[in-house]
């Protein structure tokens, strides 16, 4: 859509180049076209054909006589000659023989050849140049801005789409949810004897990369019927009123396909809700296309088999009149998936790549909490080709793990040049974090510390994994976390007595958890079980919006401030009776570079029986 100011200079270019090429043909080429063939003839063959009675009229144009005469074969033609200075006796000489005055030369041959050249040949060219415009903005607009009115969706046969409900893992519940459907597609008929009803639509919603076209695609194959995929941007037009065309087209094919699926992916871009900003008389495209998506599910009968299947990550912006019974009735849920789901995913993509018989996924499933289906099937993919690199002919264990840190903190920077003195701090900051989780209760155990940077920003980075999936948060859990979060910055502080930028990611993650426990999660004395933040595009980023006045917000900031520093002051005791280890282990690392959660353990313990 960027293009359009571009394009339309373009096409105004082209047009003022029409107008201009018409107007140097109308005054230079088609005059000459239509003007007679004349023939130049002395003067005393002029008076000798006036003598003969065989001039019909005379003018006088531009200092010549300009005449018409019968030819040798008595056919009319036109004549000039210059006229003879002194010969006055020619005005009687022409009234002698009837000869006409002051004849105008014909402006055509003929009539007809007047018509064609006046007005076929222009619209002629008309036309030439105007196909000439279409085809060239079609081929620079991708093909698809002229083709007005047409839906331009994807149609799948059941052979074509190839999936299944066993391509989809870590996802039971939106399957269950689906099965109905499919159910419905296949045998109609028991349905309507008890009068039930298709759900028109069903609406999947969810993070990006859990699988929701996925899910569309394998109900589709399911079903065994046609299945239409089309975007929802691919309703905004240039031009007004195409979306709401393309949409009525769209139904049009799925009637005739009936029984069939339509899949509308990220239907927030037309789904909005309608608001005009106060403007009055606003004549906006998404709107249109919005009111004829509505109309359309309205007039169709559920019962020929046509199902509606939208996804998108942002429903908290989608209009309610999409969302009502009767157009979208079902709401499926499509969410990150908990360590089982998450075990099936890398289960399903391992499938398709050459795995060692020793590897086990089960470790690669509880580092990766929090990660979508796009992303495991990508870590699955990291490893192959890491496998390649490495010269490996099977994906080994080394290869999943090196490439969940690859998804998490991006590729070593193997190259990069660190000073022996920010080596050092790097390597108290980490083990200070991973020491004071360590000597804390109910924190999860640390199973890699690294300083080898990353090419995500990170210098280095201290990895936690849980034994079990945790889906709640307690008031303690969150305090164990913002305690180890201040000790990478707790140590520079004890052994350099400075501070540096380094801890910049965990201050950020440290203030987004203490305001978020202070404002959703009730977890502050002060204010007790009070909401004093929403939440939006919970998919996208979880962004928050205070729901508070000034006042009450600077005592947040306050609260939060004290909840930071009781953490902290907490991290300091912890490292402060645990110098030696501390020494102990910075060293280590500083030696290793990479130490595992497993050796880190084994020195820790070791200098603990010898203090």
């Amino acid at each position: 859509m960027k293009e359009q100011p571009n394009q339309r200079k373009q096409l105004l270019y082209y047009c003022g180049l029409v107008i201009i090429v018409m107007l140097l043909l109308n005054i230079f080429v088609f005059p000459a076209l239509l003007q007679p063939q004349v023939t130049e003839v002395t003067y005393d063959d002029f008076l000798a054909k006036v003598d003969a009675g065989q001039v019909e009229e005379v003018s006088y144009q531009d200092n010549m006589l300009v005449f018409t005469a019968k030819d040798e074969n008595g056919r009319k033609a036109f004549y000039k000659t210059g006229v003879w200075p002194g010969d006055d006796g020619l005005t009687e000489r022409l009234l002698e023989k009837d000869v006409k005055f002051a004849a105008e030369i014909p402006t055509q041959a003929s009539p007809l050849l007047s018509f064609l050249i006046s007005f076929v040949l222009p619209m002629a060219l008309f036309a030439l140049l105007g196909r000439w415009l279409m085809n060239t903005m079609t081929k620079r607009m991708g093909g698809e801005a002229l083709t007005l009115g047409k839906s331009n969706a994807k149609i799948y046969i059941e052979s074509q789409t190839g999936k299944t409900f066993a391509d989809v893992a870590g996802q039971d519940e939106a399957k269950e949810a689906l099965t109905e459907i499919v159910d419905f597609l296949h045998d109609p008929g028991k349905y309507a004897e008890i009068g039930a009803k298709l759900p028109k639509g069903a609406l999947l919603v969810g993070p990006p990369g859990t699988g929701k076209t996925l899910l569309a695609k394998a109900v589709a194959g399911e079903a065994k019927v046609p299945f239409f995929s089309i975007s929802g941007s691919e309703f905004v037009e240039m031009f007004v009123g195409m979306g709401a065309a393309k949409v009525r087209d769209l139904f049009k094919q799925a009637e005739e396909k009936a029984p069939c699926i339509v899949f509308i992916d990220e239907i927030d871009t037309i789904g909005k809700k309608r608001d005009n900003g106060g403007m009055v008389g606003g004549n906006d495209e998404r709107e249109q296309t919005l009111n004829q998506l509505l109309a359309e599910m309205d007039g169709f009968d559920g019962k020929k088999g046509v199902v509606i299947l939208a996804a998108t990550n942002r429903p908290d912006i989608l209009d309610p009149a999409l969302l009502r019974p009767g157009r979208f009735d079902r709401r499926i849920p499509v969410e990150l998936p908990d360590l089982q789901g998450r075990l099936a995913i890398l289960k399903v993509h391992a499938k398709n790549v050459k795995m060692d018989e020793n590897v086990d996924l089960a470790p690669v499933a509880r580092a990766t909490s929090g990660a979508s289906g796009a992303e495991l099937a990508n870590i699955i993919n990291e490893a192959a080709l890491r496998a390649v690199r490495m010269g490996h002919g099977t994906i080994l264990q080394n290869d999943l793990e090196e490439s969940v840190e690859t998804v998490i903190a991006g590729y070593q920077r193997k190259g990069a040049v660190i000073s022996d003195k920010e080596k050092k701090i790097i390597a108290y900051h980490e083990i200070g974090h991973a020491l004071v989780a360590a000597r804390q209760k109910h924190s999860a155990p640390v199973t890699k510390i690294t300083i080898i940077p990353r090419t995500s920003g990170a210098l280095g980075y201290t990895m936690q994994v849980e034994e079990d999936e945790r889906v709640l948060m307690s008031k303690e859990d969150a305090m164990n976390q913002l305690v180890t979060l201040t000790g990478g910055r707790t140590a520079e502080e004890l052994i350099f007595h400075s501070i540096t930028s380094g801890a910049s990611n965990d201050i950020e993650k440290a203030t987004r958890l203490a305001r978020a426990m202070v404002t959703r999660y009730g977890m502050s004395d002060q204010f007790d079980m009070v909401a004093l933040e929403t939440v939006t595009n919970q998919y996208l980023g979880g962004d928050t919006s205070l729901a508070c006045s000034a006042d009450t917000s600077a005592k947040i900031d306050a609260e939060v401030n004290a909840i930071i520093k009781s953490a902290h002051d907490t991290a300091r005791e912890i490292l402060s009776a645990n110098m030696e280890q501390l020494h102990k282990l910075a060293a280590y690392l500083l030696e290793k570079e990479t130490i595992t959660g497993e050796e880190f353990m084994k020195i820790l313990d070791e200098s603990a029986e010898h203090a």
